[in-house]
């Protein structure tokens, strides 16, 4: 990172800086960290609140960790209908890239936090798990399906490790929980509508019931997103809606909580990159002046589609190491049902016994429509309608009846369908005694999910739709597999935060944590037609770690500054999952699955941190305020697992079983300096510099017998993760008006194993102006809104996120998408 990149995010901001405020109001004093807000601490002087204020991005004071939170308001200032996660990307130490605006689209999310990427580190809402994020999901689904954007009331980070009791089996690093705000206290309705580029329009309404009586609350709302992909006729959105009631008084609080989504996300073709000098077989290949820079789809234009795909052009391209051509159309349908219930029962003075039960229902489709002679898919398809005996996979009259087979298309539309029920009940008792406050704990969730890849034909007379379901409209011509799995998981966890003194806490604690998994395989592939797979393992996988302590401290030393250490053990249990790259159950046989369960282990990781922070109140001419906070952080990694590509070059259509590597251990060790100045009650200035040296200390051994190799991954950076971040935020306030301009720089990322290629680092800005116009008690509205947002205000182009599974040679990029404007009004009455 140059010192005029650095200069131009804002770097001179920096002095002993915060972990996080654009527009922070208030610091919650040294005190009790409330479980809500990440963590438990002393026994409460001041209990952190529920809520954040309005316009409040906050570090959490009082945590033994590096804790910070982004207020739901600050979320729809970013953009309205933000997804939580998208929220974080102004948070030190957070990488956070999509092709969409939103950080919406699921298919192309990368986030990294301190050199952990997004299957690392653990979610809730509500304190309800989330699963890992896969984008084939099998265990939960993503913070904008669970809840709608704009009734998210915070989300907090943990950026380093997560606190004991998180519901997740992922949480490797850090942990990123999201709160859905509460029913407000007094009867309103609010209105928003979104309008702007590319045909978007997103409606939202919320009605709140006021107290009702006896302590009693509620909320209903909706919201219908609707926009075009921003570089194909792609229709992104769908419908939400949720509902919770509280009922809160003496005795306890009964908390109630629903959601329904049912969103279609078109997914963007990633471009692949393809760079190898000349060998004895073949000659040097580099693609990086011809690959382009987005693969847009042609969906609708059927017409257009079947002329590229028997054109020279798609032939020379289909040819092309990358074979960057177009498909047809490909997307994510998901339908989701979530809810739970939950009791925080005031057993006795200093003694709190909280229960919940949730419950999760996913449907979901991806789908791909493209030509069936794509690099690989004759050759697949020949294992299940054989040709004439010597024929070519590949020969014209070969393909001319698969096309036949197919629709008389010549295109062929692929599925992954899945399914996930789950169950579970989570239970924490927290009592305070003398100067402890003591937490024992328990989780356990049943999951039961499926997946299935199938083939359908794609009719010349009446092409499909991608909006439409395929297994709605015909039977599959090909069921290359189908998997059912079934997984128990139990955590437990007890810790202690001792207050030595009125200004020294010591916390201490450890968990446990159970996974039981079998997969059953109604359907195997055809020996062969898989690559890398002759069949799926079917048996059970079983991992257990008793012990995985932690132990912290905070030192409030003068009432403004405070010092913090953490150290703790975490662990990701096995992905379980047919579909996804690290799972067990991925794996290409029987015998690769035994070995796995006999040799490997699941990768672990202690994170070290350390740091401090400070909030003052200052008069020094302009100046009148700061609060800041500088942290370190050292990782020691162990068995880290790595999806390999089985074939050359990674491919979108053409998929196969993965080949999993150990490499050992990973090192890194970071530091983030974050701080916010404030200029009375009109100018702010937030600036976040984060640096991250994540390392590979091993090599891994490749294939077998004659055939393994060494690759050479010792002393690498890990791929996809940046050395260099800075965040900036500035905003001028005056009476009703408020102008903020964000920027994000990112610095170089390698995109392979062995860091032979990389991309360039980029700054992107986007700036909002809003005009807030309370009306009091005039006319039937009471308050109104207006802003207008424009995201990528410079229109920079860039490799976004990088598809990152091979050693050297190829990788994968998504685009940034260009500048946008969207304009809001909102109304409360």
């Amino acid at each position: 990172m140059t010192l005029r990149s650095m200069l131009l995010t804002g770097a001179t901001a920096l002095a002993l800086c915060a972990g996080h405020a654009a527009a922070a109001q208030t610091v919650t004093p040294a005190a009790a960290l409330a479980r809500e807000d990440g963590g438990s601490a002393a026994p409460a002087q001041t209990v952190a609140t529920d809520e954040a204020s309005d316009d409040e991005i906050v570090v959490r004071g009082t945590a033994t960790r590096s804790v910070t939170q982004i207020s739901g308001n600050e979320i729809q200032k970013i953009l309205p209908g933000l997804s939580p996660l998208k929220a974080l990307q102004t948070l030190p130490g957070v990488t956070f890239l999509t092709a969409d605006p939103w950080g919406n689209n699921e298919q192309n999310i990368s986030l990294f936090i301190h050199g952990f990427n997004a299957q690392q580190l653990g979610y809730t809402l509500d304190g309800v798990p989330l699963g890992d994020q896969q984008y084939g999901n099998y265990n939960g689904l993503s913070p904008q399906r669970a809840i709608i954007s704009e009734d998210v009331g915070r989300v907090v980070l943990a950026s380093g490790a997560g606190d004991l009791g998180t519901a997740s089996t992922s949480n490797l690093g850090g942990a990123i929980d999201t709160f859905s705000s509460d029913p407000r206290d007094r009867f309103g309705v609010t209105l928003q509508q979104v309008v702007g580029s590319y045909d978007t329009s997103r409606t939202y309404g919320r009605i709140d019931s006021g107290d009702i009586g006896d302590g009693t609350r509620l909320y209903v709302s909706g919201v219908r997103h609707d926009a075009r992909a921003w570089d194909f006729n792609g229709k992104q959105g769908g419908y939400q809606a949720d509902g919770k009631i509280v009922h809160d008084d003496a005795t306890g609080k009964l908390t109630a909580f629903f959601s329904y989504s049912d969103k279609t996300e078109p997914n963007e073709d990633a471009t692949s990159i393809v760079v190898r000098p000349a060998t004895a077989t073949g000659a040097a290949v580099d693609n990086r002046g011809v690959a382009p820079y987005t693969r847009p789809f042609f969906y609708p234009n059927f017409a257009a589609a079947r002329a590229y795909y028997g054109s020279a052009e798609y032939a020379a391209v289909n040819a092309a190491p990358g074979s960057n051509y177009r498909n047809y159309y490909s997307d994510a349908q998901r339908t989701d049902y979530l809810g739970y219930v939950k009791y925080d029962w005031h057993a006795a003075p200093g003694l709190t016994w909280s229960n919940q039960g949730y419950f999760h229902h996913n449907d979901g489709v991806g789908v791909v429509a493209g030509p069936i002679t794509a690099a690989g898919l004759p050759l697949l398809f020949s294992y299940y309608y054989p040709g004439a005996a010597g024929s070519s996979p590949n020969s014209a009259t070969n393909l001319a009846r698969l096309s036949t087979i197919f629709g008389g298309s010549g295109l062929a539309t692929r599925t992954t369908e899945y399914r996930i029920d789950r169950v579970g009940a989570i239970s924490t008792l927290v009592g305070e005694i003398g100067n402890h406050r003591v937490e024992i704990g328990g989780w356990y969730e049943h999951q039961s999910s499926s997946a299935y890849r199938r083939w359908y034909a794609l009719d010349v007379n009446n092409p499909s739709s991608p909006y439409t379901r395929p297994l709605d409209q015909a039977q599959p011509l090909i069921t290359q597999y189908g998997s059912e799995i079934r997984v128990e998981e139990i955590q437990t966890h007890i810790q202690d935060a001792w207050q030595i003194v009125p200004s020294v806490t010591l916390q201490a604690g450890f968990k446990s944590t159970f996974q039981k998994a079998r997969q059953t395989m109604p359907v195997q592939p055809i020996p062969g037609s898989f690559t890398g797979s002759r069949e799926f393992p079917v048996g059970r996988l079983n991992t257990n770690k008793i012990f995985l302590p932690q132990v912290g401290g905070l030192w409030d030393v003068t009432g403004h500054e405070q010092l913090f250490f953490n150290v703790q053990q975490n662990i990701r249990q096995f992905q379980t999952s047919a579909a996804a790259g690290l799972s067990p159950f991925a794996l290409g046989s029987q015998t690769l699955f035994e070995f796995f369960k006999d040799n490997t282990k699941p990768e672990t990781s202690w994170t070290y941190e350390a740091g401090a922070r400070t909030r003052r109140t200052l008069d020094a001419g302009p100046l009148t305020g700061f609060e800041g906070q500088i942290s370190y952080y050292h990782v020691d990694f162990s068995n880290r697992l790595l999806a390999v590509s089985p074939t050359a070059t990674i491919t979108a259509i053409q998929s196969g079983a993965p080949i999993i590597n150990n490499v050992g251990s990973v090192k890194t060790d970071g530091v983030d300096i974050a701080g916010t100045f404030r200029f009375g009650d009109v100018f702010s200035l937030y600036d976040a510099l984060s640096y991250n040296n994540s390392r590979y200390s091993d090599d891994y051994l490749t294939g077998a017998g004659a055939a393994q190799a060494t690759v050479a991954t010792a002393g690498k950076k890990v791929p996809g993760s940046p050395d260099w971040l800075n965040k900036t935020v500035a905003t001028l306030r005056t009476d009703g008006v408020e102008v903020q301009l964000i920027g994000d720089y990112i610095g170089r990322r390698y995109a392979t194993y062995t860091n032979d290629l990389s991309v360039k680092g980029y700054l992107q800005l986007s700036g909002r102006i809003g005009f807030d116009m309370p009306l009091g008690g005039q006319g039937i509205a009471k308050k109104l809104g207006v802003s207008l947002n424009v995201t990528n205000l410079t229109n920079k182009r860039a490799e976004s996120t990088l598809s990152i599974g091979a050693a050297s040679g190829t990788y994968n990029f998504f685009p940034v998408a260009p500048r946008q404007v969207f304009a809001t009004i909102s109304a409360g009455f």
